[in-house]
């Protein structure tokens, strides 16, 4: 299967002639974009690295580029050192769907009302156990999590949701918004995303919206540094 990681690692072996494995901040499922991915690794041979950006531009397919480059210490994990990581989901509300838009935002035709599900989402912020909104346990077992954001908001046909957290769960993003959209049309009460976190369980929470409306939108690190870019899709640039 064609991956990200996959097409990433082939060319660094193609510039280093040396099998090199990649590092990323945040693993994605088929179909999910990033704007703001990390990646890291490890090599032994030279390289004018200020031109690696460029070098890996020049051998990479349209569908993935690299912003830019930089060499860090050795102990330095673009997975395991992150502190947060932020995600933007798209929803298209309007009857009709949108050709143009049918890769990058998921279509909602019924009328979404916003306020009911910034009320279902105040019970979502903060530290829960997260196993209802949970596609596939983690090693371990351990699905405690803390979401520090949680903002939506309408921008003409567009809705944005922004999520941040130290960490989430296989598929947990797109259940809570696809819990979130339920709460949008009546189909659930806001007020019922309480009991869905309290049951700890999958088959309480809403559908799972599709991968094609979200984005791994940035990674913040200790240091500072925050590797976050809006997606295109609502970037005013």
């Amino acid at each position: 299967m064609r991956t990200v990681g996959g097409v990433l690692e082939a060319v660094l072996f193609s510039l280093f002639r040396e099998s090199v494995k990649v590092s990323c901040a945040g693993r994605t499922d088929t179909g999910v974009h990033a704007s703001g991915q990390v990646v890291s690794f490890k090599t032994t041979r030279s390289f004018p690295f200020d031109r690696l950006a460029l070098a890996l531009n020049s051998e990479l397919p349209p569908d993935l580029t690299v912003r830019e480059t930089a060499i860090v210490d050795d102990g330095f994990s673009a997975r395991f050192c992150a502190q947060e990581r932020a995600y933007v989901y798209a929803i298209f509300n309007r009857r009709a769907p949108s050709a143009l838009l049918a890769r990058q935002a998921f279509h909602v035709y019924k009328p979404l009302d916003l306020e009911a599900m910034r009320a279902a989402a105040r019970h979502v912020i903060g530290e829960h156990d997260f196993r209802s909104f949970c596609g596939m346990l983690p090693d371990g077992g351990v699905t405690l999590r803390t979401v520090r954001r949680l903002e939506l908001e309408r921008r003409g046909e567009l809705i944005r949701v922004e999520i941040a957290a130290d960490g989430f769960l296989h598929r947990m993003v797109r259940t809570i918004v696809g819990t979130l959209v339920e709460c949008g049309t009546g189909k659930r009460d806001a007020g019922s995303v309480a009991d869905i976190v309290a049951a700890r369980s999958r088959a309480a929470a809403g559908i799972t919206a599709p991968a094609r409306g979200l984005y791994l939108a940035g990674v913040r690190y200790p240091d500072g540094f925050d590797s976050y870019r809006e997606p295109p899709l609502f970037s005013p640039a």
